[in-house]
């Protein structure tokens, strides 16, 4: 199974939280690393995305169907997370996919990659709209996580 963490692009200052949208900078860099995804990412893709206002804009820039999970929200956590996406084995739902891309939240989306690549969760920092993409393969009877990228939103042109 493949999991992409994609953290929302840059959004306004404001409250409510959930409300705040994307800023021109923002949609930009979600536009570009869309791109990327689109031209890089496995065809068959679930996509997750937060039901806060940024992370649906940032969403909606791949042109895919995605579906919203409150689990994904600002109040969320990696048991969570990975809940919603059945990691490391559960990917596929609906669509046939093994492959699913999370559009969400620091910390969690940091505190999940640090889990994934550590076995310990810790505060780790994902940049505004980059892109993490890990793999789940089993190797002599041990499953293992392989980071096979990370596209910061200024390289997904």
């Amino acid at each position: 199974m493949d999991l992409l963490l994609w953290r929302h692009a840059e959004a306004e200052d404001g409250i409510p939280d959930q409300k705040r949208k994307l800023t021109a900078r923002g949609e930009k860099q979600a536009q570009q690393v869309a791109e990327w995804i689109n031209r890089h990412a496995p065809k068959k893709l679930r996509i997750v995305v937060s039901p806060a206002v940024r992370c649906q804009q940032t969403a909606k820039t791949l042109g895919l169907p995605f579906e919203t999970d409150r689990r994904l929200g600002t109040d969320g956590n990696v048991a969570n997370l990975l809940a919603a996406v059945g990691w490391p084995d559960g990917g596929q739902k609906g669509n046939g996919s093994s492959a699913v891309l999370v559009v969400g939240h620091q910390p969690t989306l940091g505190q999940t990659a640090a889990l994934l690549l550590s076995g310990e969760e810790a505060s780790w920092s994902i940049k505004k709209a980059a892109v993490w993409w890990f793999s789940n393969r089993t190797r002599q009877s041990e499953s293992q996580t392989v980071l096979r990228a990370v596209i910061p939103p200024d390289l997904g042109r």
